[in-house]
């Protein structure tokens, strides 16, 4: 069985290193610690590498442990958590040069790059799986790691209101309630609590968003100037797709944002209410993610900002009028 082979490989490797998608969410960043936790408990001293991981998580256990660059090259054991495609990996190198990969995921696009993959699509979150992966392994869900799992649940469910929430979400969350763990302290903190950054965003992407197509579609975006204007620091952009799509008769929200280091190159988040496959829909643009919340990257070939701005505007634009009733 994969899990028993997942376990061999864990036990066998001295040199192990937890990577994750770039810009790390609550799923991303709760599941590489909640997995550092879990090996710790073998006898491991696993390396968490991540980078622009936000301060709202800054309660989780082992945060203050998280590395940007390891001193370590080369590691016997690299595992991909929550994380779709190899591309998309922070520390794409360390797992590339590792003699034995390991991928842990919950995206429908996954395209099964590790040596083993334990991928399953009906999970909300990947924190999900681990609950399972752990319980398996006779790893004792304590409080700590029931905190970090805890939290991409909640952020990956949107506290619960996605359609993805299975009755095993809520058994697992009773489970992890039991060690102690509050949901509404893992609430407040990983979804309620914005910086003042975050709510200067915000104000920027509701003044220019825009309703398309008879009001199914919402359209809005922020630049890397605006991220200097109001002092922004890593994770302050999460959530502000999430805006549109909960206006009356939404069913396509579209968040677009330049890359940091890139003025040109553009980061496609979308979301949607009922019957559009977004993941279909980024898919067509070399990304995916779920069916009701994806993303993708294109570059633009604008001669100004703004022409760059309408250009990803209307490629997008152009796929989701195929789609959309």
């Amino acid at each position: 069985m994969t899990l028993d082979k997942i376990l061999e490989e864990i036990k066998d490797a001295e040199k192990i290193i937890i990577l994750a998608h770039e810009t790390p969410d609550g799923d991303a960043v709760g599941s590489c610690l909640a997995m550092k936790l879990a090996l710790e408990q073998l006898g491991k001293n696993p390396d968490v590498v991540m980078d622009k991981v936000s301060r709202n998580f800054n309660y989780l256990p082992g945060f203050d442990e998280i590395k940007v660059k390891p001193e370590i090259e080369n590691y016997d054991l690299a595992i991909s958590l929550d994380c779709a495609d190899f591309k998309r990996i922070y520390g794409s190198e360390y797992f590339d040069n590792a003699k034995n990969t390991i991928v842990i995921d919950h995206h429908g696009t996954n395209n099964m790059y590790g040596d083993f993959n334990f991928v399953n699509p009906a999970s909300p979150a990947c924190c999900q799986i681990l609950v399972g992966i752990f319980q398996y392994f006779k790893i004792e869900i304590d409080k700590e790691i029931g905190t970090c799992l805890l939290t991409g649940i909640i952020t990956d469910t949107g506290g619960f209101k996605y359609s993805g929430v299975t009755a095993e979400t809520f058994e697992f969350t009773e489970e992890i309630m039991q060690k102690g763990v509050k949901v509404y302290e893992v609430y407040k903190k990983a979804l309620d609590t914005k910086t003042k950054a975050n709510f200067e965003l915000m104000k920027k992407v509701v003044d220019r968003m825009e309703f398309l197509e008879d009001g199914k579609v919402t359209f809005t975006y922020i630049t890397n100037a605006d991220l200097l204007d109001v002092n922004a620091e890593p994770g302050d952009h999460e959530g502000l797709v999430n805006i549109g799509r909960d206006i009356e008769g939404v069913e396509v929200s579209v968040f677009i944002r330049q890359i940091e280091d890139d003025d040109k190159t553009y980061k496609i988040s979308m979301r949607s209410n009922n019957y559009v496959n977004v993941s279909d829909v980024c898919f067509v643009f070399g990304g995916g993610g779920h069916e009701k919340a994806a993303g993708a990257s294109i570059t633009a070939t604008g001669n100004t900002e703004q022409e760059d701005i309408e250009q990803v505007k209307n490629k997008v634009l152009k796929e989701i009028r195929k789609v959309i009733k």
